[in-house]
């Protein structure tokens, strides 16, 4: 194993030169590397979706699924295809919309696109220390609040099959900042107030790690301040500009392995236009 900082990026990239598989890698060791770079690529592993949820159970509690992507293997359920469409995905942290965010985004590369398709990331705690001190008070001074529906098949696939509307209320009671309605139709309405400067999991520095700028730019997506007040598009056209800066790129190997940091870094992807293209995800907690 070889390890050393992908080139022009902060990610730390672990190479495989003894042809040895991804499974006997010390556990420690790399959860270190994860611990002070937030981003691990690993190549030269032949990783397929299989031996990414292998590998990722040495690190793991627990695995949630997302509600939007298609699942891969049902022997595999938490395995996933990365979001639909081949449209460019903004700077999110995934179910930062929600007090439900995993700790650890998995990506692994069965097909890269022809062209395009990389992924993106942003380190959070660079883009809110170039934030103007200007917003930065404004972060500090408001929060923010995201809406959304759930139908039932939603939250059904997110607590499980079998799940009840009493389980639904089981776990959403007590939530800080989460208030929800139950419709006739089953469908749950949900508001959620955060802050969208979140205390990182290793380091607790402050990040601008959130999805304001995916759920601002999404036709379906809901963002205000706390208070229900517009978020004005100058204040997302400053963001932009200062996350632009510090946009780092994934180019894609197949049986490529990548572990980010989702309490500090925002993903997202560029546009693509080969259908062949497979990116695999999977979402954990960490032990």
């Amino acid at each position: 194993m070889e390890t050393n900082t992908l080139s022009n990026s902060s990610a730390k990239l672990i190479h495989n030169n003894k042809e040895q598989s991804i499974l006997q890698l010390p556990v420690q060791e790399n959860l270190g590397y994860f611990k002070s770079f937030g981003v691990l690529l690993f190549r030269g592993f032949g990783v397929d979706y299989e031996k990414m949820k292998n590998f990722a159970e040495k690190f793991s509690s627990r695995f949630v699924l997302d509600k939007d992507r298609p699942i891969v293997d049902p022997r595999n359920k938490y395995v996933t295809l990365v979001d639909p469409g081949m449209h460019y995905v903004s700077p999110h942290c995934e179910n930062a919309n929600s007090p439900f965010r995993p700790d650890v985004i998995w990506f692994c590369c069965g097909v890269p696109a022809a062209q395009g398709g990389e992924t993106l990331f942003w380190d959070g705690v660079k883009v809110w220390q170039e934030l103007s001190e200007e917003l930065r008070q404004l972060f500090i001074e408001k929060k923010i609040k995201f809406l959304q529906k759930f139908p039932a098949a939603d939250w059904k696939r997110f607590l499980g099959v079998g799940a009840t509307l009493a389980d639904v209320k089981r776990t959403l009671n007590g939530i800080p900042g989460l208030t929800y309605n139950i419709n006739e139709d089953q469908s749950i309405s949900i508001e959620y107030v955060c802050s969208a400067v979140v205390k990182t999991k290793y380091g607790n520095q402050d990040a601008f790690a959130n999805s304001l700028i995916a759920e601002y730019k999404n036709p379906k997506g809901v963002v205000t301040f706390a208070d229900g007040s517009p978020i004005p598009s100058t204040v997302i056209n400053q963001i932009q500009q200062v996350m632009n800066n510090f946009t780092e790129v994934i180019l894609w190997q197949t049986g490529d392995l990548v572990m980010i940091d989702n309490s500090r870094f925002l993903h997202g992807r560029r546009s693509f236009t080969d259908r062949n293209r497979r990116i695999y995800s999977l979402l954990s907690y960490l032990k």
